[in-house]
């Protein structure tokens, strides 16, 4: 499966990398309130689709936590993670990753990447504001 490729061709459909903005579109859901032990989940119940985040987290964060849920979505939905944690010694770190790689790809383009060459890994956590190793796997991704 080809990430990258996916993501753009979600930000052609929708016109916007912004993951708010996305969920809007789709007619998402979106539920922000006070989690424990997670950031956030999807969960798909009577034909609704739910993104829940802790409304406790930084902005970016939280933009992050829902692309990274939309990366389920988009690429794991009919997975079922909760099945698959409580019940299987399957590991979903495949899953979680894989997640994370469609985030990072679409919070951060290639172009925002080519305007800071220069930079170092850690100059571009800092920029960006995600953790070194999120930056790490999408530019494992660039170009």
């Amino acid at each position: 499966m080809d990430i990258k490729k996916r993501v753009n061709q979600i930000v052609r459909k929708y016109g916007t990398r912004n993951p708010l903005e996305i969920i809007e579109k789709m007619d998402m859901i979106l539920v922000r309130y006070p989690l424990e032990g997670v950031r956030g989940f999807y969960h798909y119940f009577q034909r609704n689709h739910i993104i829940y985040v802790d409304d406790r987290l930084p902005e970016h964060i939280i933009l992050f936590v829902i692309a990274h849920e939309l990366g389920h979505v988009f690429l794991h939905k009919n997975n079922n993670a909760i099945f698959m944690d409580t019940r299987t010694h399957f590991v979903k770190n495949k899953y979680e990753n894989e997640a994370n790689l469609f985030a990072m790809n679409l919070l951060i383009s290639d172009e925002d990447i080519e305007e800071h060459l220069e930079y170092t890994t850690s100059q571009l956590s800092r920029l960006f504001g995600y953790e070194k190793s999120l930056i790490e796997l999408r530019l494992k991704n660039f170009n």
